[in-house]
């Protein structure tokens, strides 16, 4: 992932260096495991873990004779280890290393991600609050439905994101095994032990049945994990894109003193940040196909899985952290515009009680087929001319034969609508 779009702590987890790191890691933690056994010498594991050094020069340069990164590393590290370096990666093959690796840094990515999430449903929460009873216009189609508020619209955005936290959890807990079984998985040249060692060692779990690589249907969910996540950003992104717009303007991003939304119209604020989450959205998702397609491998194993992690892993979980942080400061500061949603929701004269109306003419004995053409006769009126619909209720005589002015009047009181505000915000934020 470019640098314009990633997040330091992040992209350190995909730099060589923290990938050799684990590599070294590993490959001490089976010496351990390989002493304790009787394999190899005590006195070699020590000496891996003292004089265990690397040069990521090096084993670049070592990588573009023999063609393969794991020898490379092993090449190297035993130019600082010496002698005893001939009981390193015994009885294991490349897989072990690459799969438990990966394993690691999903994990590590997965601990940031759970952390974004977090701090997304704290800007949430508070701006839900705040909002609780800030009446707007919902939508459907993008026409105007019912009335709703503003808070319960980004309660419905938290829970979306609680559950996509309980996701990332167990996509967590998922992809956390550890392979040390060497060839085809058969544990032939090295104990199911070491593999066990080096798993609590690297806080992951030994896998079930490791065929030479972990399964990667675990991966697959992974990806799918999170990009499902990745839909959810988008989703708020898309509301606050639409909100937004001139024509509209009920809440809009934050826009700093100094900022220009335009090289040609001084008078422009554009939505950039949530154009931008929509971008990045789109690239999480694209690793969730590939990541599916890695599932079906040829016997115990090929490669064609690997080049396509070393482009997605880092990719997907980079750009997911920046998206994710992005929009925790875009709802943290979101400026919000409740007159505006006032005076949208009044826009259309009154055509949004119409349900009201409809089940009121239902109640009085009316059919409902007559009621719908009653009140949508009315409603189409306004659409046409403008108006009040309350006013031109109130002149229709088969409305006014079954609803008098008091019981018409009432049908058009918003906090009707908000009755139940309080009961779906403890369903969200306080379930027990």
């Amino acid at each position: 992932m470019i640098p314009r779009y990633s997040r330091p702590e992040m992209a350190k987890i995909w730099e060589p260096e923290n990938k050799f790191r684990i590599w070294f890691e590993i490959e001490a933690h089976a010496c351990d495991a390989q002493a304790e056994l009787g394999v190899i010498p005590r006195e070699a594991a020590e000496t891996v873990w003292k004089k265990g050094k690397w040069e990521i020069a090096r084993i670049d340069e070592i990588e573009r004779e023999t063609h393969h990164d794991v020898i490379a590393f092993l090449t190297n590290l035993a130019e600082h280890v010496g002698p005893e370096a001939r009981f390193v990666h015994q009885g294991m093959t490349s897989s072990d290393i690459l799969d438990t690796t990966l394993a690691v840094q999903l994990k590590q990515a997965a601990d940031l991600l759970l952390r974004d999430v977090d701090a997304l449903l704290s800007a949430l929460k508070t701006r839900a609050f705040e909002h609780r009873n800030t009446i707007c216009i919902g939508r459907s189609h993008g026409i105007h439905a019912e009335p709703t508020t503003f808070g319960l619209k980004l309660a419905g955005h938290y829970a979306a994101f609680a559950r996509a936290r309980k996701r990332l959890e167990a996509a967590r807990a998922e992809v956390a095994t550890c392979a040390i079984s060497g060839a085809v998985g058969t544990y032939a040249n090295i104990h199911p032990s070491v593999e066990a060692h080096v798993a609590e060692k690297l806080g992951l779990v030994p896998e079930t049945v490791s065929t030479q690589i972990i399964p990667r249907d675990r991966h697959g969910a992974f990806f799918a994990a999170l990009g499902v996540v990745a839909g959810s950003v988008e989703n708020l992104a898309v509301e606050i894109r639409h909100l937004q717009r001139t024509e509209v303007r009920e809440a809009e991003e934050f826009f700093a003193a100094g900022q220009k939304g335009s090289s040609a119209m001084p008078h422009k604020r554009n939505p950039v940040l949530t154009e931008n989450l929509t971008g990045l959205a789109r690239i999480v998702r694209a690793a969730v196909v590939p990541a599916l397609e890695n599932i079906a491998q040829w016997h115990e194993r090929d490669i064609a899985h690997s080049s396509v992690e070393r482009v997605i892993a880092p990719d997907a979980t980079i750009a997911l952290d920046f998206a994710l942080g992005r929009l925790a400061g875009v709802i943290g500061k979101l400026m919000v515009h409740p007159d505006a949603m006032r005076a949208n929701l009044d826009r259309l004269g009154g055509l949004v009680f119409s349900q009201r109306v409809l089940l009121a003419l239902t109640q009085a004995g009316m059919s409902r087929e007559e009621a719908y053409e009653t009140v949508q006769r009315n409603a189409m009126a306004v659409w046409q001319s403008g108006g009040s619909f309350l006013d031109l209720l109130r002149q229709d005589a088969g409305v006014t034969e079954r609803l008098d002015e008091d019981q018409l009047g009432r049908l058009f009181d918003l906090a009707y609508h908000t009755k139940h505000v309080d009961t779906v915000f403890k369903r969200v934020f306080d379930p027990d």
